[in-house]
């Protein structure tokens, strides 16, 4: 069986925002190895058009390797998004979901495959109420936002989580990695 694995950024105080990290030549070539290890990521809409900035690297590529390096690995690697707006992707590796988010991943767990990534926020809650994410991979940078969208919103059970391993990365972020201990309790 398939495993689902959310990936996220987030500061310091808990907020996800893809611009308020730091992400440097390291960061990128972690994530773009970590692209490797799966064959589809699952985005909403929002996640899905910010993504899309990576596009341009494929055409025009930076001056920067790392950067051109994850902008083919997010290219080649398989997009389900979910959308409620959107009528259609024009991202010749994205398509749009048929699914509710529960039922494809229920769906893509039993096929034989790489892993599953969770890229949005939303998606990170949804399959967290649910039971169906097998680790966690969050990635803190060293900033304190102030405000924005915190990672686990509307959070109605505690969710026990078990850290299996971090990476330090030499700019000050660090990678936490958990799995859930099977323990789900209901808040009082």
């Amino acid at each position: 069986m398939r495993k689902v694995i959310a990936a996220i950024n987030m500061t310091l105080d808990g907020i996800c925002d893809h611009t308020a990290g730091l992400p440097d030549e390291e960061i990128h070539h972690h994530y773009t190895e970590l692209l490797g290890q799966g064959d589809v990521i699952l985005y909403g809409r929002i996640t899905y058009q910010l993504m899309e900035f990576w596009r341009m690297f494929i055409e025009k590529p930076s001056e920067e390797k790392s950067m051109n390096d994850f902008a083919r690995a997010i290219d080649q690697i398989q997009k389900i998004v979910f959308s409620h707006t959107l009528e259609n992707v024009d991202w010749k590796s994205a398509e749009l979901a048929s699914k509710n988010p529960g039922e494809e991943v229920l769906e893509l767990k039993q096929q034989s495959g790489k892993d599953i990534f969770i890229g949005s926020r939303s998606f990170i809650i949804q399959l967290m109420k649910l039971n169906l994410i097998d680790e966690y991979q969050i990635c803190v940078h060293p900033v304190v936002a102030g405000r924005g969208l915190p990672l686990f919103e509307n959070i109605n059970d505690r969710t026990i989580l078990k850290l299996i391993k971090t990476k330090i990365f030499s700019g000050g972020a660090v990678i936490l990695y958990y799995k859930p201990a099977n323990e789900k309790i209901p808040n009082q």
